[in-house]
């Protein structure tokens, strides 16, 4: 049986007592309707019409998404303001090798978290992704805490990048309020969100392609000034790298731990939109491996050229993160030292493409979550609606809701509220990717018990239980890190810096704990931990148990016959790049 009709097989709609064809059917994720009056159509009721544009709960999200899609989305969640501006005080913080070696180990954590939720993901493409993993392989607690607070992460996140947004715009010009600049973002974002996923997915390929852009030149053309190869602009060489690598000591390196997991925020996306992708089996694997590449050239690489062009002692590093001044950003600073004065306006313009790239994911993640908690039963059952293209209106619009409303706290109260409320969702970005190698130690566990074997997983991730382990000792470095950190501010609030740190815990464990407390209360009769034996593995799953080998066989015969119908210079050459996009590279 193919991939194709097992999940037709699985999810068909029953026929109907005519025994005309049923009025749409479920391809996995997909879902096909029939118009009324067309054959075996039926009429729609009223009621229907009435909700049309909120969609119905029959209706789910559709895979709308290409392979090229999910690989920028995999950079897009990776490079946002965050390497622009904070990457300097993290140099100016810990010295050029401390912050080489915080990027690093950060990097190491994250690209174990991205390997571990790619092996579960590739196998089982679903909205909720890691959400509804923790329901699946640990227990409904579980979901509902991570799927909440990684929803209030997102959703929270939204009046950020729009002050970001309007503090980029000032640059320009100081004509508009930041509400006003707010408003004009969030109403064209809000509306590419409401056509369908491609939509989202194509803006998100073309501002990632931007950053990706500014950054290689960047690297480029660093490494040259730095080697001396602008004429008339000599460069420092070894000098700055030399001067004090590691002079901030252990304090200036846990410091630099929190500046670079924030620049690594939404790594995660590419599992939540493996639920709307074609070819997840394939597709998912593909942006899994690259994001090895993407971290060395996009992090580590563009620390070290700011490491080797910038002094740790220049002042611009520090005002670029503390004023969100773009024309002291390390990267304006460096092209700035090579000769390119006018690179302040690109930059700015990249920056506010990367702020435009977060807000759009803010809006994709956030909605996406919570849809999957309505399918769950863990919120309103409107919620997990979907239009005929697969829209989840009624989510977006509560995701709108909650971040107009989060937005106004920052004009209240001097913006003491909104402070805490980001402090709140702060630390659970950290939790959550714990907990994702948490729960692929227990995915395994359950592949095990159940006599799967491992060559039906689309995609491996290699030195298990090492590479899980590790990652969960990495994040918990962090996690204390982050709490010492606090403790150096010089504000003289040490107290105060450490609670806004942990705060989040409170969230974190309240959702945890109150969820079991509500299951007890109302009498659950299932298991609080799934067992091992009843782990599912085939809601939603690419194939059935044992159809991997018969999978990769079909297709590499597909890949045969391919090559042998190709004939002349175009042929071949249109065969080998599709080779070269399936190798991930």
């Amino acid at each position: 049986m193919s991939h194709e009709s097992y999940e037709l097989e699985k999810t068909s709609l029953p026929p109907s007592p005519s025994h005309s064809p049923s009025p749409g059917y479920r391809t996995g994720a997909l879902d096909l309707q029939l118009p009324s009056g067309a054959p075996g159509g039926v009429p729609v009721p009223l009621e229907s019409r009435k909700r049309r544009w909120l969609g119905s709960s029959e209706h789910r999200t559709v895979r709308g998404m290409q392979s090229r899609h999910l690989t920028f989305i995999a950079i897009g969640g990776t490079i946002g303001t965050g390497i622009f501006l904070s990457a300097g005080t993290s140099v100016a913080t810990a010295g050029p090798g401390g912050a080489l070696v915080a990027y690093a180990l950060v990097g190491l954590f994250v690209y174990g978290v991205v390997l571990t939720l790619g092996e579960m993901s590739s196998l089982l493409p679903v909205s909720g992704a890691f959400a509804t993993f923790g329901g699946r392989f640990l227990g409904p607690s579980f979901e509902f805490c991570l799927g909440w607070s990684y929803f209030l992460q997102w959703a929270f996140s939204i009046p950020s990048e729009l002050i970001a947004a309007s503090v980029i715009l000032n640059f320009w010009t100081k004509s508009l309020q930041a509400w006003q600049w707010s408003i004009i973002i969030i109403v064209p974002t809000f509306a590419l969100q409401l056509i369908n996923v491609r939509a989202y997915a194509e803006a998100e390929y073309w501002l990632a392609l931007i950053k990706v852009i500014l950054i290689t030149m960047f690297v480029i053309v660093g490494l040259i000034y730095d080697w001396g190869g602008v004429i008339g602009h000599p460069g420092p060489g070894l000098s700055n790298m030399n001067d004090g690598p590691f002079f901030g000591g252990f304090a200036g390196l846990a410091q630099s731990f929190t500046y670079a997991f924030y620049s690594f925020g939404g790594v995660e996306l590419v599992a939540l939109a493996a639920g709307e992708s074609k070819d997840p089996h394939k597709s998912v694997p593909r942006a899994v491996k690259a994001t090895f590449i993407r971290i060395v050239l996009f992090y580590l690489l563009t620390v070290l050229v700011i490491g080797l062009c910038v002094n740790h002692s220049d002042d611009t590093l520090f005002a670029a993160y503390e004023n969100s001044d773009v024309a002291a950003s390390p990267v304006t600073t460096v092209f700035k030292k090579a000769g390119f004065g006018a690179a302040v306006h690109v930059v700015n313009a990249v920056l506010l493409s990367a702020v435009l790239s977060a807000t759009n994911s803010c809006f994709f993640a956030s909605s996406r979550m919570l849809l999957s908690l309505a399918k769950a039963g863990s919120a309103p059952a409107v919620l997990g609606w979907c239009t005929r293209r697969g829209v989840p209106v009624a989510a977006l619009l509560f995701v709108l809701a909650v971040s107009c409303l989060t937005f106004l706290t920052t004009i209240w109260g001097e913006g003491i509220a909104f402070t805490w409320f980001t402090n709140l969702t702060g630390i659970c970005a950290l939790l959550t990717w714990i907990s994702i190698c948490i729960i692929n130690i227990r995915f395994r566990m359950a592949f095990k018990a159940q006599g799967r074997e491992l060559s039906d997983l689309p995609f491996r991730a290699p030195l298990y239980p090492l590479l899980p382990a590790i990652a969960i000792i990495l994040g918990i470095m962090m996690f204390i890190a982050q709490g010492w950190s606090a403790t150096t501010y010089d504000d003289g609030e040490v107290a105060k810096d450490v609670v806004a740190v942990y705060i989040g815990l409170v969230l974190f464990f309240g959702l945890l704990v109150g969820h079991i407390i509500y299951l007890k209360v109302t009498h659950y009769q299932g298991p609080l931990i799934v067992p091992l034996e009843a782990c599912d593995f085939e809601t939603g799953a690419v194939w059935p148990a044992g159809g991997g080998e018969k999978m990769r066989k079909q297709e590499e015969q597909e890949r045969e016959n391919e090559a042998a119908n190709a004939t002349g210079v175009k042929g071949k050459i249109g065969i080998a790049w599709k080779r070269f996009s399936d190798a991930g590279i």
